[in-house]
């Protein structure tokens, strides 16, 4: 009778029990291993309770004895870390002419990354299918042991459907991929915009992080914005918040006519894009006497060129602060990050000038930085964002 009663009482032993498993869990995932000790007074649990929150969660797998921490009196401490099988992701970065994929362990730890090159008219979900189960195998992870998969893709990603509703790139993505790539897959799938999961990687480990408001500026083949607002993406009501290619400006022509031209950047066809593509970049560098195999290239040997650069890194600068000053007088963001080919290459030389660009044109000023993150920050964007799925997955069961 006693039971039964304790168990009617509301936030008693399962509830509480879930909420320290929770806790001891989320601790050890955010700093690493931990004596039973360091978990109780960082998670603010007794001794006695600690040792039991262990223990259940060592028999669910989710947790083991991974070394010991020398003390100065007695015997040396266990140290507790996640079991990292206990789950895997898969985040895959799919552009028009590769699809690269990655596996990590609910650790982060990255355990395979693989790049396929698809078919020209290779329908998405089999390009998909051939990049993961590629990178399963060399990763020797089952694919039915999968507990997250977000994919970053260029254009719109409409936040209702989880479809993409609009790409230059990837013309054969339309709607209905996403449940098809759940159902191929067996599991749920996300589809996100390739430069928000960049912010992603930026707040986790880039120039931004912990930051609660920024924005990011990708600047390389084309021009992308990502809006971060207390912590969160802001993706708009149909997941097009960011789409500063179309930005209108003065003296140039209105992007009218982009959705009439399936598969091609809107660099002729007006608004910011046709400031600052890399095709405009390039013949902008040109124009200025510096030749490179790409608009990366072409800044990079501006950079090095000093004085004599100088002029072509000003005339870029000032276009984008046109796009940077237009976000600003509407966010007023304490931070702007410059990420893509073209904003790496660029450097501290690029940002002092866009920083001060942008004073000059509207009552804001601004920290302006090149991004952090290393390696391919779309990739490692997806498989932060497929791990915190992932991790909640675990949380809830």
């Amino acid at each position: 009778m006693e039971s039964r009663t304790a168990e009617r009482r509301p936030g008693v032993p399962r509830l509480l029990r879930e909420i320290n498993d929770r806790a001891a869990l989320e601790l050890l995932l955010a700093s690493g291993p931990l004596t039973r000790g360091q978990i109780g007074e960082l998670t603010g649990l007794s001794k006695v309770t600690a040792s039991q929150t262990l223990a259940r969660l060592e028999e669910r797998g989710l947790v083991e004895v991974v070394g010991e921490q020398a003390g100065n009196r007695g015997p040396n401490a266990a140290l507790y870390g996640v079991v990292p099988s206990c789950g895997y992701v898969a985040g895959l970065d799919v552009g028009p002419r590769r699809v690269a994929a990655a596996i990590a362990d609910i650790n982060g730890k990255v355990v395979a990354q693989v790049t396929v090159e698809p078919g020209e008219h290779e329908d998405p979900v089999t390009a998909v299918h051939s990049a993961v189960v590629k990178a399963c195998r060399s990763a020797k992870v089952a694919l039915s042991r999968l507990r997250g998969v977000v994919i970053g893709t260029p254009g719109v990603v409409d936040p209702r459907t989880g479809d993409v509703r609009f790409s230059f790139d990837l013309p054969h993505w339309h709607e209905g991929i996403h449940a098809a790539l759940a159902r191929d897959l067996r599991r749920e799938v996300t589809i996100e915009n390739d430069v928000n999961l960049v912010a992603v990687a930026e707040r986790a480990n880039g120039a931004a992080r912990d930051v609660e408001d920024f924005v990011l500026v990708w600047v390389g083949r084309g021009i992308g914005l990502a809006v971060v607002l207390g912590g969160r993406l802001h993706r708009g009501r149909t997941g097009s918040a960011g789409e500063i290619g179309y930005l209108p400006v003065p003296g140039v022509p209105l992007a009218e006519t982009v959705k009439a031209t399936p598969g091609r950047l809107p660099s002729l066809a007006g608004g910011l894009q046709s400031l600052v593509s890399s095709e405009a970049v390039t013949e902008l560098a040109r124009e200025y006497g510096f030749v490179g195999g790409s608009a990366a290239e072409c800044v990079t040997v501006a950079v090095e060129a000093g004085e004599p650069g100088a002029p072509l890194l000003d005339e870029i600068a000032y276009r984008l602060a046109l796009g940077v000053a237009s976000v600003c007088v509407v966010l007023d963001p304490g931070l702007v990050v410059l990420a893509g080919e073209v904003g790496r290459a660029g450097g501290t030389e690029l940002t002092a000038r866009v920083e001060e660009a942008v004073a000059r044109i509207c009552l804001i000023r601004p920290k302006v930085v090149t991004t952090d993150v290393e390696g391919n920050p779309v990739l490692r964007g997806a498989v932060l964002a497929a791990l915190e799925q992932a991790r909640e997955e675990i949380f809830a069961s």
